[in-house]
């Protein structure tokens, strides 16, 4: 076989250039309009349910919300793995759904399930929301507001929380490419209005 195709590249040198021309016209083309991406997106098919509760320990978190969070979402058909994390303050629940599952279809089925969740979650323990679409490259960064040594008697740990909630949250919201900013820890600072009838 290989003997043929030299002996006919041989004889016809002219149809192997324009073959090869004709190669190399395809490769460039193609690689013009091939997406190069410094990190490309290897993401699967994934919904993040979000509950913020402040001032309850990890293990109230995960019986409390986590778990019921949980429950309500295992009946959705195409789920492939469910990931949980429950610290103190917050209650991450991921479902990652077969690759061919249409995301916002995926997305309507937990909202319908959320309602329920609600139900199962005691009032004053949080309520759970859905994450925006996002990768899985798309939480990049987490940090921490601290009072250095000379400053701890200013800041205690709720004026640090409006602190971080009235302006840093703020700011980065307002920054392009930035789709959510999730808060925990400190003390959210509350009001509590009474009303006298008169």
């Amino acid at each position: 076989m290989f003997e043929r195709i030299i002996s006919f590249s041989i004889r016809n040198p002219l149809v192997v250039a324009i073959g090869v021309a004709g190669i190399i016209a395809w490769g460039v083309v193609s690689f013009r309009n091939l997406p190069i991406d410094a990190v490309p997106d290897i993401t699967n098919n994934q919904v993040q349910v979000v509950t913020l509760t402040p001032a309850l320990a990890p293990q109230e978190v995960e019986r409390l919300i986590t778990i019921p969070v949980e429950q309500t979402m295992a009946t959705i058909d195409g789920i492939m793995e469910r990931r949980s994390v429950s610290r103190f303050g917050l209650s991450v629940v991921t479902l990652v759904f077969e690759d061919d599952i249409d995301i916002y279809w995926a997305r309507a089925q937990v909202d319908q399930r959320l309602t329920e969740a609600k139900e199962m979650i005691p009032p004053d323990a949080g309520t759970p929301m859905m994450m925006p679409i996002t990768t899985g490259l798309g939480e990049i960064y987490q940090y921490r507001l601290e009072v250095d040594k000379d400053h701890t008697a200013m800041y205690d740990p709720m004026s640090l929380r409006t602190i971080h909630e009235w302006m840093v949250r703020r700011r980065l919201l307002g920054t392009q490419g930035v789709a959510d900013v999730a808060s925990f820890g400190g003390f959210l600072r509350q009001a509590e209005i009474a009303v006298v009838p008169e």
